[in-house]
């Protein structure tokens, strides 16, 4: 019924990674899901052992390259596409959550047919709340507030950007959310397509949910939460920078930089809602 896939890459032993991994396929191994693709994107097999002693439900994937984030995630997606799976779980690594958070996504799929895709509450370890319900990004979105030195105008752009007057408390149809847990319908993908694989990292998600958006709901479902050790990497490493940023390009030649129509469109409409509810 339920597959899902993680996409691990290392070079070097690293414990503080291991630990990630072993307590997401822990609360992975324990829910509903049947088969866990561990898709390696490492140099070496060094990861091998390790991975397929976490749970039986694991199935290792090594790809003896760097194929990038969602080039990997589809060779999970295809698996469970050929093997008529009805739901896909694309998992970052560094996330856990308690059992009950599958079984209560999958009951509102199955009561939601119109619904492609759908996240949980996403949080901090220390409870603080991740604002990743997002507008489609316009190129101020994406680089202006990584670059415009004037923090309270990137503020205010954030707090609209992020759909932080929705309060986090209540299902919404967002058209931008994070890939860190994407609870898919797998049928829908074939009319959506998969991860786009011109993009190595960042940005896929983005471009993979505005797909989605446009035929089927992507439902925000505050009902649930998982912990996200997020770490914002690509602030400190300006190699990761420079790919962000070579992706955000790549997104905006593919829908438009400044003009936009359904961007524009399909952010009044959840603008809108939002505050019709309040």
């Amino acid at each position: 019924m339920i597959t899902s896939s993680i996409v691990i890459y290392s070079t070097k032993k690293d414990i503080e990674k291991e630990e990630e991994l072993a307590k997401v396929v822990k609360c992975t191994s324990s829910s509903i899901i049947e088969k866990i693709y561990i898709v390696d994107n490492s140099p070496t097999t060094a990861l091998k052992e390790f991975v397929e002693s976490l749970s039986c439900k694991i199935i290792y994937i090594f790809n003896n390259a760097n194929l990038g984030y969602g080039t990997a995630h589809n060779i999970a997606i295809r698996k469970s596409l050929e093997e008529g799976f009805k739901y896909h779980i694309v998992l970052n690594p560094d996330i856990y959550f308690e059992d009950r958070v599958i079984e209560i996504l999958k009951v509102y799929m199955d009561q939601n047919q119109s619904v492609g895709a759908i996240m949980p509450q996403v949080k901090y370890p220390d409870g603080e709340t991740q604002y990743l319900c997002k507008l489609l990004p316009s190129p101020w979105d994406l680089f202006g507030r990584r670059f415009i030195p004037f923090k309270g105008i990137v503020e205010k752009r954030n707090h609209r950007y992020e759909l932080r007057e929705s309060g986090y408390n209540q299902i919404l149809n967002v058209p931008c959310l994070s890939g860190c847990f994407m609870f898919l319908r797998i049928q829908i993908l074939e009319n959506t397509g998969l991860f786009d694989e011109n993009f190595f990292m960042y940005c896929e998600d983005f471009d993979f949910y505005r797909r989605i958006h446009k035929k089927y709901k992507t439902i925000f479902y505050p009902e649930v939460t998982i912990i996200h050790a997020h770490k914002k990497e690509s602030y400190k490493n300006n190699a990761l920078l420079r790919m962000h940023i070579k992706s955000a390009i790549h997104y905006f030649n593919k829908w438009g930089w400044f003009f936009d129509r359904d961007r524009k469109l399909i952010n009044k409409t959840v603008l809108d809602k939002i505050h019709s509810l309040k």
